[in-house]
């Protein structure tokens, strides 16, 4: 991927997909406080697009919040402010809406804010995320944020508007509408998804970035001509997005075990209560202790077909040789244990060492880290698999489950890079979980832009009317 030399002095108009053909660079506007016409051509044939002034964004790094109205908000349970906040020093327009998307485990939501006592312009976009089981804190908050919007944006409380996505736009849209009291337009998942990624990958300095154990993170620069590739979103499930234009996509794969089956298996199996309690349980155990690894079968590496000792041949294959030995143990010695005692009480202290059958064999974060490089693996592999078929280099993993994690990326990277012999590269975010909301928050019409929708989708009484906007003297009217 190549860097594109003219990226900090642009302002785009996100959403914009008209006339772009594969092989063709993506078309950018002039950075004016005027609009020409050219621009008013555009607004016409791309009503869905809000104008951001990207030139000089950048990545906020660390953990404190800015100084902006919405963080006399306290955080509730679930909830988590992302600390990478996108800076916009040049964007000046109006912001009246927050975007929303509702995942099975999480909802994730962005907005922007001007910044309090403040002397510089612009602003930033925000990024926070809640538990979909505590919707309402979320709810609240979404409140929270509309009684401060005039400080916020510039605009009154009465003219925010939800854009929302996610299985959970559909789910929750009665409610939010009652709680706030606004407009709540629904987004198709899928479509924000690839909106959002695409933003990222080409206008968002150091956000995409290659991982490896030897060379983590090494960032990408933002670039223009980024079709064909495929996306594989990482939630409670996960899917698999081959993507040739702006819009332009389908769905190719996916599969059921993703964020959702590790978070229900180690609820079970650990004391862990969070998805991050989780992960910090993975990175500090031992897989070896609990996995039957190609050194265990062979003493050796099986370097005729390039496995090495290392390498996994059973996830959790270690468990139940382990348990029998324990069982025999115990009847020699006249202790009885129970089959079910382990589920019936799952371990509150991640480093006490299971109670059953391997008591002074592995831990509960050793089986973090082993369930988390069976779901990674599958995942890298599954996604290897429909990238050759579909022709496809270049992969970006997005989605909530990866987290940043250092074990997650570079499992998945492994993979794609073992099962395509280095042909094919792995891509990672650091505003991966926020794909879908950003995708959203870019969807939203101009106010009172005649009926919504009335200007999307095909057909020739569409194209008729387009024609006839785009005629010089063709009187202006309203639906």
């Amino acid at each position: 991927m190549s860097a594109d030399p003219n990226h900090s002095d642009t302002a785009i108009a996100v959403g914009d997909d008209a006339g772009h053909r594969e092989g063709e660079r993506r078309p950018r506007a002039m950075t004016s406080t005027v609009a020409t016409s050219a621009e008013i051509d555009s607004a016409i044939w791309h009503p869905g697009s809000v104008r951001i002034n990207v030139k000089g964004a950048f990545i906020v790094d660390g953990t404190e919040q800015p100084p902006t109205p919405a963080n006399g908000y306290a955080n509730t349970n679930g909830s988590y402010h992302e600390g990478k906040d996108i800076r916009l020093p040049n964007h000046t327009a109006v912001v009246s809406h927050v975007a929303v998307d509702i995942g099975g485990s999480l909802a994730k939501l962005v907005y922007f804010s001007r910044e309090a006592h403040s002397t510089e312009p612009g602003g930033r976009l925000n990024f926070h995320s809640f538990e979909t089981d505590h919707i309402d804190d979320c709810i609240e908050f979404m409140r929270h944020l509309k009684d401060n919007q005039l400080a916020l944006n510039g605009s009154k409380p009465k003219d925010l508007c939800i854009m929302a996505t996610g299985g959970g736009a559909f789910k929750y849209h009665d409610k939010i509408k009652k709680a706030l009291g606004v407009d709540v337009l629904r987004e198709d998942e899928m479509t924000c998804l690839i909106i959002g990624l695409d933003f990222f990958i080409t206008e968002i300095p150091r956000e995409v970035f290659t991982y490896s154990d030897p060379e983590p993170m090494q960032f990408v620069q933002p670039e223009s001509d980024i079709y064909p590739y495929m996306l594989v979103n990482i939630g409670s499930g996960v899917s698999m997005l081959k993507v040739d234009g702006p819009r332009k996509f389908e769905r190719v794969g996916g599969t059921s075990l993703g964020g959702g089956t590790l978070w229900g298996l180690l609820s079970l199996l650990t004391g862990a209560q969070t998805f991050d309690d989780m992960l910090d349980n993975a990175a500090q155990g031992d897989n070896s202790k609990v996995d039957m690894l190609v050194g265990d079968i062979y003493g050796t590496d099986y370097n005729k077909i390039g496995l090495k000792s290392t390498a996994i041949a059973s996830s959790f294959g270690k468990v139940f040789r382990m348990k029998r030995e324990a069982e025999n143990d115990a009847e020699d010695n006249g202790n009885a244990i129970p089959n079910n005692h382990q589920l019936e009480q799952p371990i509150q202290d991640p480093s006490t060492p299971i109670p059953t059958d391997a008591s002074s064999r592995f831990t509960a974060p050793d089986i973090s880290r082993s369930l988390l490089y069976a779901i990674s693996n599958n995942i890298g592999q599954i996604a290897y698999l429909h990238s050759r078929i579909h022709d496809l280099s270049h992969i970006y993993f997005g989605g909530s489950f990866i987290r940043g994690h250092p074990q997650t990326m570079n499992t998945l990277s492994y993979a794609i890079r073992f099962w395509s012999k280095g042909q094919k590269q792995a891509y990672f975010l650091r505003h991966e979980g926020y794909l879908g909301a950003v995708g959203a928050f870019l969807k939203r019409q101009p106010h009172n832009w005649g009926r919504r929708g009335s200007f999307e989708g095909d057909g020739p009484a569409l194209e008729d009317r387009l024609r006839k906007r785009s005629t010089p003297g063709w009187p202006e009217t309203t639906s």
